[in-house]
């Protein structure tokens, strides 16, 4: 077992609002998770990698020009995935990485990325094992910026459809498998 909280004290010094904030949101996205995995436990998933990816999978938000959440980095928010990414994987953590990347929105498709003009890499960032869908599902319930409010479902249907029916479908379906 890893310790997530020593990998983002190198990054998020502690009684710092960044901290707090990433560490609050993360805890929160991490219990959902659980709670998901506890429900069904016919899916097998593996709750220690959960627990650890789910802590990790917004380690990269300190790069990004984000003051609302106390990050003052001079990407676009939308690049926190594979920035965390590439921190992960120097830290030889290739599995949780792909948790960071694949996790915004229900994932991006290449497709999307192109069509958006996102200033991502070029590739699929969609959410492949039964773990990496968990944590991404569980992600949506919470909000960095209203950071004691859970969301319903209804709330994040309305969200995601801003980016089109294809999100909402995606979420509908992770919530009758994990809802």
């Amino acid at each position: 077992m890893i310790n997530t909280l020593q990998i983002i004290e190198k990054y998020y010094p502690i009684d710092t609002e960044g901290h707090y904030v990433l560490v609050k949101h993360s805890e929160d996205v991490r219990a959902k998770a659980l709670e998901v995995a506890a429900k069904h436990p016919e899916l097998k998933l593996d709750t220690e990698f959960i627990s650890e990816a789910a802590m990790l999978h917004d380690i990269g938000i300190f790069l990004c020009d984000a003051p609302r959440i106390f990050c003052h980095g001079t990407h676009q928010y939308i690049e926190h995935g594979y920035l965390g990414a590439d921190l992960l994987k120097t830290l030889g953590l290739p599995l949780h990485a792909l948790v960071c990347e694949r996790h915004t929105g229900v994932g991006l498709s290449l497709k999307t990325i192109q069509a958006a003009g996102l200033p991502l890499p070029q590739r699929d960032m969609l959410p492949v094992s039964l773990e990496e869908q968990v944590i991404c599902y569980a992600d949506k319930f919470y909000s960095k910026t209203q950071l004691n409010e859970a969301h319903d479902v209804e709330r994040i249907r309305i969200y995601l459809s801003r980016f089109g029916e294809s999100e909402v479908r995606k979420f509908d379906e992770w919530h009758v498998l994990f809802g």
